[in-house]
């Protein structure tokens, strides 16, 4: 097929072969004259030159790609015979000038790219399209997991790692890390204060007083058991909330320490007590063999999947908007903060040397194997196609310039002739 390029390689060669044929043609008439006028010796003389200069370089330009005139010249055809030698080099040249560990990180430096990144995804147009690409991508895989082997191999592998955990232990340790340094402090004074704000309500109360007087039935028949409840349930609700209250407001109060003092036991009979060990892992295996827990699994799978690939589908997508929001307020986040910016560098920076290394012979065998199995005809043709347009100007220039030396050599004996005689 022909294309612009082979086109383009070939009105250079036929240019540079038209040039070397006028030179010829020059030559030949500049010896049918020569006897006519003293200048047709100069015409004589930078004619032939110009011709010896255009086949040097003729013969040195094709030498590159084949043989010339199809005859086995010694050192010809130097790019098929030496293609993979020529790929060794070219790789090591690559590896040692452009992917140098000094090299990399002087690039990686000049780049800030955790600066880049963030001013890139400040802009909400950017965020938008990070976004999109990321869900496009999630929206592609989801349809394909909602299949009946996806959903069993999700059934068994959660059922399968629920029954090897050791749950009592991960929860004795959760419990432990949660109430480590009294973090659980503030959450007692909330769950206190949340209780006794719930407790002091009127339809609460209501109810609760409903609840007492129909259990005190023998002052229904004198009238007074709603009193009663009312009375009782009032009593009652004020001194919980009052008790809920010090909770709250009192860091010292002993109902405070008896409860931490539960957490951190409890904390460590699950751990290690046998028995409680033993009934905690009873009720886990209970429940993971209830024939309705596997159902709930694959239930959970495929509406979890249903809901995404709905959600993502929608022109206002829920998941969408609140990706682009936090990509966007991510970057926003990164381009203010100069610290995490300069911590990001220096990760970068610190792991870049490991990969550099690591990959860099790999990378290095890779283009040393394209090459080699590049045939020898084909990549021949490429490299000529690309930088034969190029060569050409060489045998152009070789005509000229060589045609000019034989003038100035042919005008530097006439000279010498004259001053001897």
């Amino acid at each position: 097929m022909v294309t612009p390029s082979t086109s383009r390689l070939a009105r250079m060669k036929w240019m540079a072969t038209g040039l070397l044929a006028a030179a010829a043609v020059l030559y030949v008439t500049a010896i049918a004259f020569r006897a006519t006028h003293p200048a047709w010796g100069y015409v004589a003389a930078f004619s032939e030159a110009a011709m010896v200069g255009a086949v040097a370089d003729w013969f040195a330009v094709v030498a590159l790609f084949r043989h010339p005139l199809g005859l086995p010249i010694p050192h010809t055809a130097i790019i098929p015979n030496n293609k993979d030698r020529i790929g060794e080099n070219l790789a090591s040249f690559m590896c040692s000038h452009f992917l140098g560990t000094p090299q990399v990180l002087s690039k990686l430096q000049a780049l800030d790219l955790p600066m880049r990144l963030a001013s890139w995804l400040s802009d909400p147009a950017h965020a938008r399209q990070a976004a999109t690409h990321a869900l496009a991508a999630v929206q592609r895989g989801l349809g394909s997991l909602d299949a009946e082997a996806v959903r069993q191999f999700f059934r068994t592998l959660v059922i399968r790692r629920l029954e090897k955990l050791d749950t009592s232990r991960l929860a004795g340790e959760l419990l432990q890390m949660l109430t480590a340094h009294g973090r659980h402090e503030q959450l007692l004074e909330d769950v206190a204060r949340q209780a006794a704000a719930w407790l002091d309500n009127d339809l609460v109360k209501e109810k609760m007083s409903d609840v007492v007087a129909a259990e005190v039935k023998f002052l229904r028949f004198v009238g007074l058991d709603a009193v009663a409840g009312r009375y009782a349930t009032g009593k009652m609700i004020a001194g919980v909330v009052k008790l809920l209250n010090e909770m709250a407001d009192e860091p010292d109060h002993p109902m405070r320490g008896e409860v931490s003092a539960f957490m951190a036991s409890f904390a460590e009979r699950l751990k290690s007590d046998p028995a409680l060990r033993e009934k905690g892992e009873a009720i886990k295996l209970e429940l993971l063999a209830h024939p309705h827990l596997a159902a709930y699994l694959q239930g959970l799978w495929s509406d979890m999947l249903q809901w995404t690939c709905d959600d993502l589908a929608r022109s206002d997508s829920t998941l969408r908007e609140r990706t682009v929001l936090a990509l966007q307020q991510l970057g926003e986040q990164l381009a203010r903060d100069a610290t995490l910016q300069q911590w990001l560098q220096a990760q970068l920076l610190a792991a870049a040397p490991p990969l550099i290394e690591r990959h860099r012979e790999d990378i290095r065998r890779y283009i040393v194997e394209r090459v080699h199995a590049w045939d020898a005809t084909e990549m021949t043709s490429e490299l000529e196609h690309h930088i034969g347009r190029d060569l050409q100007f060489i045998r152009i220039n070789g005509t000229l310039v060589g045609g000019l030396v034989g003038l100035l050599i042919h005008t530097a004996t006439q000279l010498s002739k004259g001053f001897s005689a």
